[in-house]
Parts: C-alpha cells; sequence; structure tokens
C-alpha cells in the first residue's frame, strides 16, 4: 500500500544513503525535511537519533516552518555514528482542533465533532498518569459537559498540545530510511596547518635535521598561531633509484631522496629514517606539541621503494610486467623509478588490506589522530570504504584529510565514503569570479552536508603562479583569502618567508624540498609571520570563522576587489580584500547592514581586526582603498552604532 505521507528533502544527507553527511562533537545537526499529505490534514513528527550500536532510543519533535517545510535540532555529543531519521504521522489532535475551531466559529452544530473529540482524547489516556493523565481527564470532562468553549480553549493549551503529541494515535505513521552523520572532534572542523619537513629543520644543508631539531620550532610555529604541524613521511627512504636535486633521476652521494619513496634495509611504514632520530625521539616530539597544542598530522602514503621489505617478502602485493620485473609508479609522461605503486586486487587482497589498516592502527597506538593521504584518488574506492570505516568504529576520533587533487567527482565521493577532509581547488582560484564561483559551490546543500574544504595555499608539489608572480603581496593576499574562506587552512613552510623561486613556466619549487634539505632563517627581513599571527588569532576568536555556516559575496564594483561577509550565531564580520598584488584600488562596498543589525540611515563603526583602526559608516554604500603589501585587506567587525 503506497504511503499517505510523504517524507523528501531530507537534509543533512549526503544524497546516497550508503554513505553519511559531517557533523562535529559538542555542536548540534540542524535536520530540515520536507512532510506532506492530501487535502488539508496536518501532519507531525519527530526525528528519532542514536548512535550507531546503541538501543537508546531518542527523539526530538519536528518544527513546521510552513509550506510543508518542517526542522528539528539534534545534539551531537559523542565522536562516532549518528543515526537519524524521520517519523511523520497524521496530526489527529491538532487536525481536530483547527476543524472544531472552524465550525464552532460558523455556527455549526459540533456535537459530532465533540464526540470525535473524546475518543481521540480517551485513547491518548490510556498511555498516561499522573500529571498528565489529571489534564487529560479534565479535559474529558470539559467535553462531555455543556462548556464547548471552554474545553477548545484548554484543549489549545500549550500543556495539553504536548501531552496530545507525546501520547496520541499516531495515524498513518511512516518513516524514512536511516541516515548517518559521522560526528568528528573539533579538530576536523577548525584547524590551521603548518606543513614542514623535519630533516630541513637543522643549521646544515648537508646534514638532515632532526626530531630534536623540530622541537626548537615549536615556539614558532605556535606563536603564528598553528594547532596542527603536518610531517611528509618519516620513514626510511629507499636507495634504489633515488632522486636527486630537483628531482634529478641521478642522485649524489649525499641527495636524502624523496621521503615518499617509502623503505630500506631499516624498515618500512612501521619504521622512523634514522637520519631523523629514534622512535623515542618522536615520540618526544609528538608529546611536546601536545604539551603546547599543537596536533601532528602524519602522512599516509601507500606505496614502496624497490628496497620496502613488501617487496622482498610479498613481491605479490605488486605489479608485474610480462617479463616479471615488479612495475614502476607511472604518471604519464612521468616515470617514477624510486617508487612502486601496491595492486589493491591482488590476488592477496585480504592480507595486504588487513596489513595496509595495521600500519594506521600501530600508528594510532602511537598516539596520532589525524592522517594526511596521499594521493587517495589513485586507490579503490572500496578500500577507503572498508578502511576508513573500520578505523573510526574503533578510534571515532581518528581523521583523514584526502589530498586528491583530482576530478570533482571523484574528490567529492572520497569524501563521501568517508575522508574527513579534503584538499580543494582554491590554489587555482585567483580571480573574483572563479572564487566566488567555487565557494558558492562549496557552501551550497549539495556540497556542505558531506564535504570539509581545506585551504592550503601553497604545497611542496605546487607553487602557484600567483605567489610567483606577485611577490608578498600575493602572499598576503592568499593567506586572508584561505584563512578567512574556511574553518580549515595551511600553509607550507617557507610561505611566511615568501619563498617563490620556481621552474620556469612550471608551478613547482627550484630547488624542491621535496629532494634535499634546507636550511632557513625562520626570521628573515620581508616575512610575513606577524600577519599570519593575527589572521590565526581573528579565528581563534571568531566564531564565524569556525564553522562552514554562513557566507554572501557583496557587491564592490570593482573586479580586483572581493567582498564577503561571514556570519553565524552571535559572530559577524565583514572582509573586503584586494586580490591585485601589483596594484592599488579602491571600491564602494554594498554592506549588507541588516545581517549588522543597522537600518538604512544610520551611522555605526566598523573595527578593522588587522591592524585596530576604526571607520565611521553611514548606510549600506561605504568606500573602501587597498594597497597591496601595506593594507591589501579588511576584515571589519562592527562596534557598534553611532
Amino acid at each position: 500500500m503506497e504511503n499517505r505521507i510523504i517524507i523528501e528533502n531530507v537534509l543533512p544527507s549526503p544524497g546516497n544513503l550508503s554513505y553519511s553527511s559531517k557533523g562535529v562533537v559538542s555542536s548540534s545537526a540542524r535536520i530540515s525535511c520536507s512532510v506532506y499529505t492530501h487535502g488539508t490534514e496536518l501532519v507531525t513528527g519527530v526525528v528519532e537519533y542514536r548512535n550507531s550500536g546503541s538501543a537508546d532510543l531518542r527523539s526530538v519533535p519536528l518544527t513546521g516552518l510552513g509550506n510543508d517545510v518542517f526542522t528539528a535540532l539534534i545534539p551531537l555529543e559523542r565522536a562516532g555514528i549518528l543515526e537519524y531519521r524521520i517519523v511523520a504521522w497524521i496530526d489527529l489532535f491538532a487536525n481536530w482542533i483547527q476543524k472544531i475551531r472552524a465550525w464552532r466559529e460558523a455556527g455549526e452544530d459540533v456535537s459530532a465533532d465533540i464526540a470525535s473529540g473524546i475518543q481521540i482524547v480517551n485513547d491518548a489516556a490510556a498511555g498516561t498518569n499522573g500529571e498528565e493523565g489529571k489534564n487529560l481527564s479534565k479535559l474529558l470532562e470539559l467535553l462531555r459537559s455543556a462548556s464547548v468553549d471552554r474545553a477548545i480553549e484548554f484543549a489549545s493549551s500549550e500543556d495539553i498540545r504536548k501531552i496530545m503529541f507525546e501520547h496520541q494515535t499516531r495515524d498513518h505513521e511512516v518513516s524514512c530510511d536511516w541516515i548517518r552523520i559521522t560526528v568528528d572532534p573539533p579538530y576536523a572542523e577548525f584547524a590551521s596547518w603548518y606543513e614542514m619537513f623535519p630533516r630541513s629543520q637543522g643549521s646544515n644543508p648537508r646534514k638532515s635535521g632532526t626530531f630534536n631539531d623540530c622541537l626548537r620550532r615549536i615556539p614558532d610555529i605556535k606563536k603564528m598561531g598553528f594547532d596542527v604541524i603536518y610531517l611528509p613521511p618519516i620513514h626510511p627512504i629507499g636507495i634504489t633509484n633515488r632522486r636527486g636535486k630537483n628531482g634529478s633521476l641521478k642522485s649524489g652521494k649525499n641527495d636524502p631522496g624523496s621521503p615518499w619513496a617509502i623503505g630500506n634495509a631499516d624498515g618500512g611504514h612501521y619504521s622512523i629514517e634514522r637520519s631523523l632520530g629514534t622512535m623515542k625521539d618522536f615520540e618526544r616530539f609528538m608529546q611536546a606539541c601536545v604539551d603546547n597544542g599543537i596536533m601532528i598530522a602524519m602522512d599516509l602514503a601507500y606505496q614502496c621503494s624497490p628496497d620496502h621489505p613488501y617487496v622482498r617478502d610479498h613481491p605479490e602485493w605488486f605489479f608485474h610486467r610480462p617479463d616479471g620485473t615488479i612495475r614502476y609508479a607511472e604518471n604519464p609522461p612521468k616515470k617514477y623509478f624510486d617508487i612502486y605503486p601496491i595492486n589493491f586486487d591482488c590476488q592477496d587482497r585480504d592480507a595486504l588490506w588487513n596489513e595496509l589498516r595495521n600500519i594506521v592502527i600501530f600508528w594510532i597506538e602511537k598516539g596520532i589522530r589525524i592522517f594526511r593521504v596521499d594521493n587517495p584518488h589513485t586507490k579503490p574506492f572500496d578500500f577507503w570504504s572498508w578502511l576508513l570505516s573500520s578505523i573510526k568504529e574503533r578510534y571515532p576520533d581518528v581523521i583523514f584529510l584526502s589530498e586528491a587533487f583530482t576530478r570533482p567527482k571523484v574528490m567529492y565521493h572520497l569524501s563521501m565514503i568517508g575522508f574527513s577532509e579534503s584538499y580543494t581547488y582554491f590554489t587555482w582560484r585567483n580571480y573574483k569570479d572563479e572564487i566566488e564561483e567555487y565557494f558558492k559551490e562549496l557552501y551550497s546543500e549539495d556540497v556542505k552536508p558531506y564535504f570539509r574544504p581545506m585551504l592550503f595555499t601553497n604545497t611542496p608539489d605546487i607553487l602557484p603562479f600567483v605567489l610567483q608572480k606577485g611577490g608578498a603581496p600575493a602572499f598576503m593576499i592568499r593567506a586572508i583569502l584561505a584563512a578567512t574562506l574556511s574553518p580549515l587552512w595551511g600553509i607550507y613552510s617557507g610561505f611566511e618567508l615568501c619563498e617563490n623561486e620556481a621552474i620556469e613556466g612550471k608551478e613547482e619549487y627550484l630547488n624542491s624540498e621535496k629532494y634535499e634539505i634546507k636550511v632557513r632563517n625562520w626570521d628573515s627581513p620581508g616575512n610575513i609571520k606577524p600577519l599570519i599571527s593575527k589572521l590565526n588569532s581573528i579565528r581563534q576568536m571568531s566564531r564565524c570563522l569556525q564553522e562552514r555556516s554562513g557566507l554572501v559575496f557583496i557587491e564592490a564594483g570593482n573586479p580586483n576587489i572581493i567582498a564577503y561577509a561571514r556570519y553565524s550565531t552571535g559572530s559577524s564580520l565583514l572582509i573586503i580584500v584586494n586580490i591585485n598584488p601589483l596594484e592599488t584600488h579602491e571600491a564602494t562596498v554594498n554592506v549588507p547592514i541588516g545581517l549588522f543589525g543597522i537600518s538604512d540611515g544610520e551611522s555605526y563603526t566598523v573595527e578593522d581586526l588587522l591592524d585596530g583602526s576604526r571607520y565611521t559608516w553611514h548606510g549600506s554604500a561605504n568606500y573602501v582603498r587597498l594597497t597591496p603589501g601595506t593594507r591589501p585587506a579588511h576584515i571589519f567587525a562592527l562596534r557598534g552604532k553611532v
């Protein structure tokens, strides 16, 4: 039999019930849906929810917003999988009140309606006791007396409506399928990342830095306001076909090789590169980070150098050519002779997959709670779905960042199947129209339920052309955009020093740190560390920058100036950025004064959180002038009406 009640447009939902949307501990999930039936009958319902595997089923009533749309808030109290569904039914009591009021006001005979009401209340009273039972008994007395108007008035009271909602017969009850929400710890939603190579934290370019050298960097990184340090692979580096300077196929005697070519005689994914120190040194560094409020993100790269122990012990886990030799990694026209890709669909698949999961568990047991996953789009979806769900079931506070610079559908799908966060195309969005278009997409209800965008300004692999050509002003602009357009942002070390020496015509660093040890003066002239510190400080005190809630782009009348408001409950900012690093630009910005509680004709004060300057503005149209390098942007907070 077809359902009499329709439930549709349920959000948040990833669109496929095999997957889950995302939430954060100590917040709430706003559930919305459309619920309706034929004719004029009123419907009502609840959101039922439970932690996966728990028998404790709870519910909250739906609130009608009009036009058959309903909403409810459910609390997200702990990390793990939460399941919810919409349960709806014909609201017999509300329909009765609505009809008897109408008939009574029209002067019609309501005796039959009184009888119907008595039956509805009688059915509900059977499940009540105490004060609830007394209230329904009183209502029945009024209905059976001649006091029709008093009965209707009492029946319409909030107390009676609440009792009847809980206990009335659920006529034509229907429910949707269970929908999952993956509830993550807060650092999955809001964090500032700093990527650094441990081997470059020393003082000798001919000798690898160590984890003990990394200890000395912690105060500087903390002062800049970062709360996650991401380390490229820290495992033993292969010797065979080791890459040399700038990725040369021939390495010199002292070339350290690429950390992503994992494994040598010292071990593989469970081991530490000996030039960095020992496992105890790493644990000491990790504890020092924790003591300073910083988490470690570990690189998870499922690939091996030709010297990895797996190649010797499990050659069946790799791809083989017709002549029996193992195939190197390829990305035509490039070949990576220092890396063997893993064959995830080999005949020994079960043993391989379990071993790859054991690697993650090993490092989790060491204290790692964040993994940045290298090139997940080159591995099977079913592997990630299995691995991520398996790990999250046992360790719900562990999160995974997808480093998937790939096609949009693939990138989104990886998030749907369980990745907590994802790299984005932000690196290549530099013009006003493309920035606005892209972030409208990322904040849309089609994407927001499951996709958390990580905005990296640069990576060891990518030095964007805008940074190559725009100098320090471009670095400032990109930092401001990244820090204010998403709760998740990060930089690769050297960004704060505005390093931009590139291979001609390519988005690649010259003398890339991927293949050599770099020694830097972390306080060199021209650095933008004060700006980065200020941005992270603003993020820490602005709720609207800590969650992916409100974002609205604002007309500025100049293609070189982008303006947008970020807002959430009790927090709002107006951000205006000159995205041209080479020229001063000015504009009249159309401020959304209603968002800030300002009426037409009122004057008000705004404070630029970047430098503390204050301006008195009037109405919605206000003038700004932004100069690259000195005042590239405003981050305005309302400081009161004048």
